[in-house]
């Protein structure tokens, strides 16, 4: 958790909220409740092969700094490689997928404005670890806060 200094937040390296979501591994530096709901800052950090199907967010942007590895993100169309220092700014219904490529594991901010995709990620966390997950409640949940997926791990979403 964040610790409140003079109205001023500070997350040490250790803290914040781990969650597994859905695979992948996220550290909640900071979530809307102490940014006004502003923003929410996460901390992915996925081995090679872990990915995001492609899919858009109809309330909020999105973006995306690589502090180490190499990570490919598919825009729109467009695919490009992303390593460490490249930012990558998504606006909201953007489609958008990623997946950590190379033989190195990959490190992310991720910075969601407004908040709330936090929530998103929380209740994503709490389902079982299936192999594959329950896509028909990935959906349900991912509709409720805006999400939609063009495709699935399965492929092309219906």
């Amino acid at each position: 958790m964040s610790t409140l200094i003079q109205g001023a937040r500070l997350t040490l390296n250790a803290e914040g909220k781990r969650l597994n979501v859905l695979g992948d591994n996220q550290r909640v530096i900071l979530t809307g409740e102490d940014t006004g709901g502003s923003y929410a800052l996460i901390e992915n950090f996925n081995p090679p092969g872990m990915g995001i199907p492609l899919h858009l967010h109809h309330n909020e942007d999105e973006t995306f700094h690589v502090l180490e590895g190499q990570v490919e993100f598919q825009i729109g169309v467009e695919t490009i490689e992303a390593t460490a220092g490249t930012t990558v700014y998504l606006p909201r219904n953007t489609a958008h997928a990623f997946t950590i490529i190379g033989e190195v594991p990959a490190k992310m901010l991720v910075m969601v404005m407004p908040a709330g995709l936090e929530k998103y990620f929380e209740e994503l966390s709490q389902l079982p670890p299936d192999e594959p997950p329950d896509m028909a409640k990935v959906m349900a949940i991912s509709a409720r806060y805006g999400i939609e997926f063009l495709s699935t791990p399965e492929g092309p979403a219906i």
